[in-house]
């Protein structure tokens, strides 16, 4: 019998879930390996090879660790789960818009709900992923709650605020306390010399070439001869000159925009409905305040009534800027900037943080 009980670990075949399985297996736990196949490369339409935790090579990496460590592994084909949420919603989002993070929809709604549905089928306790970041639970509430990582530049809490109770509470991280130079040691360490060497991926899985556009474009045909001809206008309402359609633009582009106009211009707002994009100088891209809906809250049940200070992030890579919240409704809130915030961007999560603890998150619907 297992030291510390029964661990589903997702094994994408690269070097973080890679070490996260050894570091189980070293520990004591009974670890079973699955490698979850989310996307056919082929299907994307990209002129880029195929690489990342869908490719063929990554899957074998996975099956080869499980097997020299002495336990089994099991692949997934969770495609049509993957494509009817994450793909059809970054699509959605884009054509609405809005800027996505598909990572975040992945992770909280499609990962999670496959990870703890084969952990029950085969009798696992726990599940686990080579995420950067910690779990913690609440002494007096018994809530569990992220906490950020002890790599800061590694840290990935930012795209967890969307786990429930009880996905945490059934979760393990053990990258969370460790740095990537370390993770990297430890798989020399355990023999995985050409492992340790690898290179990460920073792309969206079912956007290997980066082109976002591109894959729009191939996704939704013909919106390119319908949407081309939209008006580039002023944050005064003057029309400036014509674009290719809103969906290939984000708030906050300056570069790629077409159009030269004598000085830096920055896409402000995107109007869906009028197939407009406002462009304005950098400092019309401030903003003081913002809603955000779908909320996630983590650390407390629910926020105190006349608010919480906390410190919010509108991106994955940004600072964070000391708020103030206040709960709405049970799945939104408000918030109220102390500094000036550029691009915040509908459709991109915020998530707000106590300390190194995630509070929650939720989807930025409006911005003023």
């Amino acid at each position: 019998m297992s030291k510390h009980g029964r661990v589903l670990v997702a094994m994408s075949g690269g070097i973080d879930s890679t070490v996260t399985a050894m570091i189980l297996h070293e520990q004591g736990y009974e670890v079973v390996g699955i490698t979850m196949k989310t996307w056919d490369y082929a299907n994307s339409g990209g002129n880029k090879k195929e690489t990342g935790c869908c490719s063929l090579d990554s899957i074998n990496d996975a099956r080869a660790v499980s097997v020299e460590m002495g336990f089994p592994h099991f692949i997934i084909d969770i495609r049509e789960e993957f494509g009817d949420h994450v793909i059809d919603n970054f699509v959605d989002e884009y054509m609405a818009g809005r800027t996505p993070n598909p990572c975040v929809l992945c992770n909280t709604h499609i990962k999670w709900s496959a990870l703890l549905k084969r952990a029950d089928a085969m009798d696992c306790e726990f599940i686990a992923t080579g995420h950067y970041a910690q779990l913690h639970q609440v002494q007096d509430s018994g809530r569990w709650h992220v906490r950020r990582s002890a790599d800061d530049h590694k840290d990935q809490s930012y795209v967890l605020w969307g786990l429930s109770q009880e996905c945490m509470a059934r979760s393990r991280f053990p990258l969370g306390h460790m740095t990537k130079p370390e993770v990297r040691q430890l798989a020399a360490d355990f023999g995985y010399e050409e492992l340790s060497k690898k290179a990460e991926s920073f792309e969206i899985c079912f956007v290997p070439d980066n082109d976002y556009r591109g894959f729009l474009k191939r996704r939704v045909p013909g919106i390119e001869r319908e949407l081309a001809g939209g008006k580039f206008v002023s944050t005064s309402g003057e029309v400036l000159g014509e674009h290719q359609g809103y969906p290939f633009y984000t708030i906050g582009q300056r570069k790629g925009l077409g159009i030269a106009l004598g000085e830096p211009m920055y896409v402000t707002k995107i109007d869906a409905a009028t197939n407009t994009v406002t462009l304005g100088r950098v400092e019309d891209l401030v903003r003081n305040g913002m809603t955000v809906g779908g909320v996630t809250l983590q650390k407390y049940a629910e926020l105190p009534k006349e608010g919480l200070e906390l410190l919010t992030k509108v991106r994955y890579k940004d600072r964070g800027t000391l708020s103030m919240v206040e709960q709405l409704a049970p799945d939104r809130v408000m918030v109220d900037f102390y500094a000036d915030v550029r691009g915040v961007a509908p459709g991109q999560s915020a998530v707000f943080y106590e300390g190194d603890d995630v509070v929650g998150g939720g989807l930025i619907h409006t911005s003023r």
